[in-house]
């Protein structure tokens, strides 16, 4: 049976239909989906428009339909199309109308345009057509086969315009990729190459400090052998004189006063260089108290005033009207005013003038050494408070000294809060420190065990009961000995389970325990000792060598009253009787 289309004026039967499936069970796979192409169908006849389908039946095309000009620019501005298959003779627009405002946009003027028509098929109509950008123009009848090739030649040309624009697109990211990688190489280039100079000059910094260090170290140890050798020699000289035979008693007192004052020197020498040490490893630990500023001054003074006379210099000395009181370390604060001055001293050619002036300045105290001395040169203002640091000048090596004065200085004063700068003009201009103290009061040192720096006495009005625990027999039997003599009753123990037992048959009033013992350390004694319920009034002080806060913390945890560090004070040691004293004469 023949089914005629007078518009198409394709015979259903006699076309040559590719093998494929029913249009019922005509349902592509996901790989074909993904495959498909577009193609638009323009006809405002359905009859028309179910013929074009089944023609153009396939499963790599995606046939949308258009009955009208306006459904079909609706389409093409929803959706990319591969062709578009155009009835000329629409209603309303002609396909040639509709061509030409395709062409127009730009999104849309690519696209391939097969016209199909049986009524214009003058010349100048097929001209019109291609005017219009037509890529061919069909006359009906149509021949199915001639249409599905016309159809299958766009479609496999649009899917290779859209591989190579893919192909494109992707050779496009891979060179911009390639570029930014490529940027991202010179720049960590420039980056490592940046590093690299700085780490250069970063180890050439380091080597020349280190250089700096080994020839000050150098210097140092060749000036601690001199100044080690100056005082054996008129030592071992005194100690021939004293082998001598009947020596005169004038001659026998000159030699002891040598030895002494060379065995002196030696012992300072000494003591600078455990300072140093001390400090440097964060093992000083201040005793701070409340101290006039007047009595630090006099005690540096006495200590400094042999070398200031020896030189022949002038000490002129400005003090406040009025009290000025410190929360510091006494003994550590005069060593610092004692190294300013001994620098003053050394660095200042015979008969000169220094002066030593102390002020208040706001919530400060500044206490200033001016000298009229060699000076110092600019680049060195900011090196001399370094270990080892010292001016290279003739007239300085034969005062001798290791270097390390004023490092001392500027550690222990930052450590009492403070700050010290040095100034100076230049070379033969002389110079000025100037120490910056605050002059906070720290009322916490003023505590139950707390007396004048006067009070020193271990007597007491009536005697008591003392355990001395350490292993350190000497240590041990001397600080016995010495309360003793005081008139306490004073028991000794060796370790922890001695000191336990003793302690339950003396019922001691003040237990001196050190902490570092065998078996059974301080800290567990001090422990149990406060476990037992008459223990309350006992007096338990620790003796130790650590005196960090995090070790007083510890020992007052364990039950400890008080904290002192090896050796201790005379002062501190008296401060406990005072203390218990008083409380027995108020009951």
């Amino acid at each position: 049976m023949k089914k005629h289309f007078p518009e198409l004026e394709i015979d259903i039967e006699a076309m040559e239909l590719p093998n494929h499936r029913p249009l019922a069970n005509a349902v592509p796979s996901g790989a074909e989906l993904q495959e498909r192409v577009n193609i638009l169908i323009v006809d405002d006849e359905e009859k028309n428009l179910t013929v074009l389908e089944t023609v153009l039946d396939d499963p790599g095309y995606r046939l949308v339909r258009a009955g009208t000009a306006d459904q079909a620019l609706l389409a093409l501005v929803q959706e990319e199309f591969a062709l578009i298959v155009l009835y000329i003779h629409l209603p309303g627009m002609t396909g040639f109308e509709l061509a030409h405002m395709i062409k127009q946009r730009k999104k849309t003027a690519g696209i391939p345009i097969i016209f199909l028509t049986a009524y214009y098929s003058e010349n100048q109509h097929v001209l019109e057509g291609y005017e219009t950008g037509a890529v061919d123009y069909l006359h009906k009848p149509v021949n199915a086969t001639v249409l599905r090739s016309k159809v299958a030649v766009f479609v496999e040309l649009h899917r290779k315009t859209r591989e190579t624009a893919l192909a494109n697109q992707a050779l496009f990211d891979e060179v911009l990729e390639r570029r930014r990688v490529q940027d991202e190489l010179i720049e960590l280039n420039l980056d490592l190459e940046r590093r690299v100079q700085e780490r250069t000059s970063e180890l050439l910094q380091a080597n020349e400090a280190l250089r700096e260090s080994d020839r000050r170290k150098d210097e140092f140890l060749a000036m601690l052998g001199h100044e080690l050798r100056n005082p054996l020699a008129p030592i071992l000289n005194s100690i021939h004189i004293l082998k001598l035979p009947a020596i005169k008693p004038e001659l026998l007192q000159r030699t002891q006063e040598i030895i002494e004052r060379q065995v002196r020197q030696m012992v300072r020498l000494v003591d600078d260089l455990l300072d140093v040490s001390r400090v440097m490893r964060g093992k000083v630990e201040l005793r701070r108290e409340l101290v006039e500023v007047a009595a630090v001054i006099a005690r540096a003074v006495e200590t400094v005033q042999p070398l200031i006379d020896a030189q022949g210099h002038r000490l002129e000395v400005s003090l406040p009207a009025s009290s000025m009181i410190l929360n510091a370390d006494p003994l550590r604060l005069a060593q610092v005013v004692g190294n300013l001055l001994t620098n003053a001293a050394k660095y200042t050619e015979a008969k000169g003038t220094i002066k030593l002036n102390v002020y208040g300045e706001e919530d400060r105290c500044l206490i200033e050494v001016i000298d009229n001395g060699i000076g110092i040169r600019p680049e060195m203002l900011h090196s001399v408070f370094e270990l080892f640091v010292q001016v290279d000048h003739s007239t300085t090596r034969s005062q001798g000294g290791l270097g390390i004065g004023l490092t001392l200085v500027k550690s222990l004063v930052e450590m009492h809060g403070g700050c010290v700068a040095a100034e100076s003009d230049g070379l033969g201009k002389g110079s000025r420190f100037v120490v910056r103290l605050p002059r906070e009061v720290d009322h916490s040192a003023d505590d139950m065990y707390g007396g004048s720096e006067d009070d020193v006495s271990l007597s007491a009005s009536s005697a008591f009961q003392v355990l001395v625990v350490d292993d350190n027999i000497d240590a041990a039997t001397s600080l016995a000995a010495l309360l003793q003599l005081h008139g306490h009753c004073v028991r000794v123990a060796h370790d922890g389970w001695s000191a336990l037992e003793l302690f339950d048959s003396l019922q001691p009033d003040v237990v001196f325990l050190d902490l570092g013992m065998p078996g059974i350390d301080g800290c567990e004694v001090a422990n149990r000792m406060r476990q037992k319920s008459e223990t309350s009034d006992v007096v338990l002080v620790a003796l130790t060598g650590w005196g960090q806060e995090e070790d007083r913390r510890r020992t007052a945890t364990a039950g400890f009253n008080l904290h002192l560090v090896k050796p201790p004070e005379l002062q501190a040691v008296s401060r406990i009787f005072t203390t218990l004293a008083d409380r027995r004469g108020s009951q």
